[in-house]
């Protein structure tokens, strides 16, 4: 079976659907995590001020909410049928409506998925058939999710970051895509470089530039990808948010003084590195005469 679905006719088609199917999961982590970080932090301030807390059973490793109760539509509470959930084809066949109520669905959901397959197939096509490219699927779905509810709520939840740190450290202990000294040194420059960028801008301003899970996702790509391609990411992120900031400010009329995620640039600038990020550097040396 796995020889069969290594094929490229079968290899890229798949990775299209898996990518589309998780897109699908993606959805339900970015809209259901937040509320859940939410209902904690309540929690936590209700039982700090004292007040009796009735916690929610939560099984299965803590994931329990990811999956009960069943997806169901958020304006009449309609409960979403499995040809309804069907990625991409389901919201174009409903015409974005749900069937119940006739209430807008967020076109959220088709575009996240669209997104997944079709780097989910890049991914593929960039590493073919190996653990590299699971390693590097996994990463992109998170990094995907992270952005959304980044753009969404301004957080990169720890609860995603905070692992794939550590399996980052993990899979470089063989050298899956840098050496395990490049890494363990990425993640450290990783985060002090944004954490010194912060308070130097904090200092100068008195404003803060970016928050703290900025500071973890550029140490999460440290420990993928080492410290070689830490400045790569730096820069292409800082250049893609500020041309795209100045854009909305002239052309969508955004109030400058609204804060703008630097997350998803991170996260779009580390997944190019991710795939790229050698040749990059190697043409960029070459440009240079170094």
């Amino acid at each position: 079976m796995l020889e069969v679905l290594s094929q490229p006719l079968l290899l890229l088609p798949s990775s299209f659907l898996l990518g589309l199917i998780v897109g699908s999961f993606l959805n339900v982590l970015i809209f259901r995590l937040p509320r859940r970080l939410e209902a904690e932090l309540a929690a936590a301030c209700q039982e700090q001020a004292g007040e009796e807390v009735a916690h929610e059973p939560n099984s299965w490793f803590g994931l329990r909410y990811l999956i009960v109760p069943p997806s169901s539509c958020p304006a009449c509470g309609h409960r979403i049928r499995a040809w309804e959930n069907i990625p991409v084809l389901s919201w174009i066949r409903q015409k974005g409506r749900c069937t119940a109520c006739g209430e807008r669905i967020s076109i959220q959901y088709p575009v996240v998925e669209l997104i997944s397959g079709l780097l989910s197939l890049v991914v593929v096509w960039h590493f073919g058939f190996s653990f590299q490219a699971l390693a590097a699927l996994l990463l992109t779905w998170a990094l995907i999710a992270m952005s959304v509810i980044d753009i969404r709520i301004q957080i990169l939840p720890d609860v995603l970051i905070l692992p794939l740190i550590w399996l980052g450290l993990l899979l470089n202990l063989d050298g899956l895509f840098t050496d395990i000294h490049s890494a363990v040194y990425g993640a450290v420059a990783g985060y002090l470089s944004l954490w010194f960028i912060f308070h130097l801008f904090l200092l100068i301003t008195g404003k803060e530039g970016m928050g703290y899970g900025d500071f973890k996702l550029f140490a999460l790509f440290g420990a993928w990808l080492g410290w070689q391609l830490l400045p790569q990411i730096l820069l292409v992120s800082a250049a893609v948010g500020a041309v795209t900031g100045i854009a909305m400010i002239l052309f969508l009329g955004r109030d400058r003084s609204l804060p703008i995620p630097f997350g998803p640039y991170l996260a779009a600038a580390g997944w190019i590195a991710l795939l790229w990020g050698e040749e990059i550097n190697r043409s960029y040396l070459k440009f240079a005469g170094i």
